[in-house]
């Protein structure tokens, strides 16, 4: 059998051009564009841009408050999976439906949103600000934003899963005198574990590079809540463009390898599943 006559689809010449073509203009070329502007600094003036005392705390801040958002969303992605495919609700689709929301509202009014209801005189901030809980210009703001925008992330890659598996597993578990605890600890568990480890790194990894939505729940302040994206556009805003791209890059690094650890994890997933 040739090789034409094994292709699925006709147009491969064509589609693949085109590939190269969009990932050129679209990725390639602006990575590229970065990584030169920060090669116009030499080795000891690279590592002062990017390792001043105010960018150690942005790439701090960063980092934590990444981490507690997508280990906040791993146990939420969860419960929110589970309910959807295991139960049956009126309003169901609604719900499954809102899930997918912070794919398309913008990031911006989200930030916009939190900010006025976590103030002083917003609807939950009256009630909660006076408990000694504030969400407005603080860092606990800028973990509820990035909540708001990871939260699909782990619904939606454990979702699928869950639907995938197999219920008579489960009753063979019962028959065999496992409660619901071991069935789901022995049964359940093992196959979530990968797709909920992807999902928690996807919504870290959406939260590092998080800007629309924390400039506006966020002081903003140097040292006690400015992020690394925001410290980029303040540099930029400086007109020091080799130290932004110096940042830039030194975050592009760590999404590079956070890309390699989700491939990993996607075929330690099928492995699993095979």
């Amino acid at each position: 059998m040739s090789t034409a006559s094994r292709r699925v689809l006709p147009g491969f010449g064509l589609g693949l051009g085109y590939t190269l073509v969009y990932l050129s203009i679209l990725v390639l070329i602006p990575l590229a564009a970065c990584l030169l502007k920060a090669a116009d600094l030499n080795a000891s003036e690279f590592w002062a841009a990017v390792w001043t005392p105010r960018a150690v705390a942005a790439y701090q801040l960063t980092f934590t408050v990444s981490l507690v958002a997508a280990l906040i969303n791993v146990v939420l992605g969860l419960i929110v999976a589970w309910t959807l495919v295991r139960y049956e609700f009126f309003g169901k689709r609604f719900v499954d439906a809102l899930v997918d929301v912070p794919f398309a509202l913008p990031t911006a009014v989200a930030g916009l949103v939190y900010a006025s209801l976590y103030v002083k005189d917003g609807w939950l901030g009256q009630f909660l600000v006076p408990l000694g809980f504030e969400g407005a210009y603080t860092r606990n703001g800028i973990v509820l934003v990035l909540v708001f925008t990871g939260f699909p992330f782990v619904v939606r890659t454990v979702q699928p899963v869950l639907e995938e598996l197999d219920a008579e597993t489960e009753e063979a578990a019962a028959v065999l005198g496992a409660n619901r605890w071991q069935t789901f600890r022995r049964v359940i568990l093992p196959s979530l574990i990968p797709p909920t480890l992807t999902g928690f790194t996807l919504a870290f990894a959406r939260s590092i590079g998080e800007y629309g939505s924390v400039i506006f729940i966020s002081s903003n302040m140097p040292f006690k809540t400015e992020i690394a994206p925001v410290l980029i556009v303040s540099r930029l805003e400086e007109f020091a463009y080799k130290e932004a791209a110096a940042i830039a890059v030194l975050l592009l690094a760590f999404s590079f390898v956070l890309l390699v650890v989700i491939n990993l994890l996607e075929r330690w997933s099928r492995r699993h599943d095979g």
